[in-house]
This record gives C-alpha cells, structure tokens and sequence, in this order.
C-alpha cells in the first residue's frame, strides 16, 4: 500500500472468508467496511477488533440483492472514509439444498441471480467513479472452482449461472478499467467448510483431507493471502485473472451423481 491508507468494503464480512479477508487487509493497513445482513453481534466484535490494529472501521447492514442496500453502503463509506478504493464482492446468496432447476421458485431464481450478479455489477457501478477520480482501485469477484470453464453444475443452475456470467463481466471489466489503474479479479474458492473459513493455514497444515488433492483442508487464510496480495500497490499488472484457491479440488466433478439433499441454508 502507498503512504495513503486505502478503504476497503468487503461485503458479507462478519464471519468466514469474508471476516479473514477484512482481518488480512486491516493488517495491511487499510481502513475497512465490514458488510453483514444478519450477524450484527459478530460484525460489531469484528469492528472492535480491527480498530484495536489502528485502522479506521465501520460495520453497515445491508443486502447485496437489495440496490437500496448498496446505495447506503457506497454513501456512508463515502461520507465516512472518503471513498472506496478496494471493493471484495465476496457476499452472495447460495441454496444449499441439490435441486434442479425445475423446482426453483421464481422468486428464489431472482434473488439468487440478484445477490450473485447484478448486485455485484450495481455495487461496482457505484464504486468505480470513486476509484477513476483515484487513478487507483481493486475490484475482486468471487466464484466457485473452475467457473471460467462454463461448465454445467447439475443441482446449482441458478447460482452456476450468476457466477460464469460474473466470470465475463470480470474480464470485460478488467480491460474498460485498467486505463484507470482499476484492477478486476476473480477469486474461486475451494470447498472451505464451517470453522476452516476462519482458521490459518497453520492450524491445519498437518491434518489430513482426503477429498483434497493437496491433502490439507482449505482455510480462510488461504484465500484471504490471495486477495491481500491481488491489493497490494505493485499488483497493478494483474487484471482480469479468474485464479483457483482449491488445493486442486475439482467442486463440480465431485457433486455430480450425489442424490439431492433435502435442507437448504445460507452461503
């Protein structure tokens, strides 16, 4: 980071990769938003915790599928913190749940499609003329492994969906940026599960996973080192890049076949 502190939002951040994220960028010396919808007491911890580095911090509720939402995000941040010079989208509504498209609710298509896509491309719609004004900015995406490919993910049509069309918005927009000094990237996580998405590497660098290539669990360090490096001031020349952070897991190939589950929960 140069000598002015930057300002980071990174929406849906109370907790996981999103929370490992804000903890890794605060550390890099950024003043940080934190994002949270529901997890109020947790994003307030998290606030607390930050500041104590001796960066700046707000925690704003808010829905990615809501514009309205976005809108007050990118004004408080604005009035605040004097703008957004590092954007993670790393929240988006996912349906546990294995089901095929068919048995979707229409309403539940939109609000997938909504949070996963076109709230992200609103919200950074909101944000760029902050970062042009800069001649500075990162823009991260997240997707899911192997998204570039297009492949088809039986039982996540919607979601599969919102995130391959997020993979060409992500390159499109990466090269109408980079006149701007705006970086776009695309971060895919691998299938990091419950307390892993707030755990560091070291803490799982001896156990053993077997559906992993690596044959480690994926933790939110992993990820969170991915983006703290994509932000750094001399990561300029990378844009546009959809990058893998899965110890070589393969999500789509090792869903395909499995019988549909019968709960759904929240991303």
């Amino acid at each position: 980071m140069n000598e002015q502190r930057k300002v980071a939002l990174i929406t849906g951040s109370a907790k996981g990769l999103g929370k490992m994220t804000a903890l890794r960028l605060a550390e890099s010396g950024c003043d940080v938003i934190i994002n949270y919808v529901n997890s109020r007491l947790e994003a307030h911890e998290l606030q607390q915790r930050i500041q104590s580095m001796g960066v700046r911090c707000l925690a704003v509720q808010g829905d990615v599928a809501r514009r309205e939402d976005l809108r007050r995000l990118v004004e408080l941040a604005d009035q605040e913190l004097g703008g957004i010079d590092i954007l993670i989208n790393n929240a988006g509504p996912f349906v546990r749940e294995r089901r095929l498209f068919s048995d979707y609710e229409p309403q539940e298509i939109d609000y997938l499609m909504q949070g996963n896509l076109l709230g992200v491309m609103q919200l950074d719609h909101m944000v760029i003329p902050m970062m042009r004004r800069k001649r500075w900015g990162r823009i991260i995406h997240f997707g899911f492994g192997h998204a570039a490919e297009a492949r088809g993910w039986p039982h996540r049509a919607v979601y599969a969906a919102a995130k391959v069309g997020l993979v060409s918005f992500t390159k499109t927009l990466a090269v109408e940026e980079a006149p701007y000094g705006i970086t776009v990237n695309m971060i895919c996580p691998g299938d990091i599960r419950g307390a892993n998405k707030e755990r560091l590497i070291a803490e799982v660098e001896h156990e053993q996973d077997d559906e992993s290539p690596r044959g480690r669990p994926g933790t939110g360090e992993d990820v969170a080192r991915m983006i703290g490096f994509l932000c750094e001031e001399r990561s300029d020349f990378i844009t546009g890049n959809i990058m893998d952070v899965s110890g070589g897991l393969d999500p789509i190939r090792a869903m395909i076949g499995a019988r549909p589950a019968q709960q759904t929960a929240p991303k």
